[in-house]
């Protein structure tokens, strides 16, 4: 038996380092089956298949704004180096496509932070779930995160901060759901911890108790701040599973 990330390395023509962050990343494949620890061991007749990572891009911008199309499988810090002229405006989880926003505009990015405090802000994602979603519904339970080393984890709580989601299911296909969540409020994993709350995971989500999967099947779809409108596509993949059922 050797490490993963090693056996990687040499089929890949690549560094030890690079090998373990692809793995990290959740883009690495050995049997059909997503491989998750780097340094766990696996027979060295092992074949792997590296996921690509698609780039992000530039969906509009101004003298003020700019909204990217964020990857899954990138980090927020990752994509804003690759904007560096810009000023971050929010975040998405690394495993979270959609829109990015950033600001030109000392003075606009003051004004966005604002709306984004006094909740001005229309934020809409799309989500694949674990479960039947069939009615509209809303979860205004407070979330509590902890940190434990480099790891977030969110939870509904009584002593936790207030926190808002509007779910709208789309489709329902087997045991799958399509939903539509609007969130009022930004708190860290919000989406993930809420839909865990009443039984229908994010497919993927293996930290909030659903299947594994190729990736946490979270999309931000749409935001509206300022007179401004954004959407980013949804990824096929999305589309593919749920034909799936």
């Amino acid at each position: 038996m050797e490490k993963a990330y090693k056996l990687l390395a040499i089929q890949e023509g690549i560094s030890n380092r690079a090998a373990k962050d692809l793995i990290d990343r959740g883009v690495v494949y050995s049997g059909g089956k997503k491989v998750t620890v780097a340094r766990g061991e696996i027979s060295p007749k092992a074949k792997f298949r590296v996921e690509k990572i698609n780039k992000p891009k530039i969906i509009y911008q101004d003298k003020k704004i700019v909204a990217v199309d964020k990857p899954a499988h990138m980090t927020t810090e990752e994509v804003a180096r690759s904007y560096s002229d810009f000023t971050l405006l929010h975040r998405l989880d690394k495993e979270t496509s959609g829109v990015l926003l950033f600001t030109k505009d000392e003075e606009f990015h003051e004004e966005a932070v604002k709306a984004f405090k006094r909740r001005e802000v229309v934020k809409e994602y799309i989500a694949v779930v674990q479960g039947k979603c069939v009615e509209p519904l809303t979860i205004d339970q407070p979330i509590i995160t902890i940190k434990k080393g480099n790891i977030l984890f969110s939870k509904v709580a009584d002593e936790g901060k207030d926190a808002v989601s509007h779910i709208e299911p789309l489709m329902l296909e087997g045991k799958l759901s399509k939903v539509k969540v609007t969130i009022e409020t930004g708190r860290t994993h919000q989406i993930r911890a809420h839909l865990k709350s009443i039984n229908i995971p994010i497919l993927g989500d293996t930290q909030y108790g659903a299947k594994p999967f190729k990736r946490v099947m979270l999309h931000a779809w749409k935001i509206e701040l300022l007179g401004y409108k954004f959407e980013s596509k949804e990824p096929s993949e999305f589309v593919r599973i749920m034909n799936m059922g």
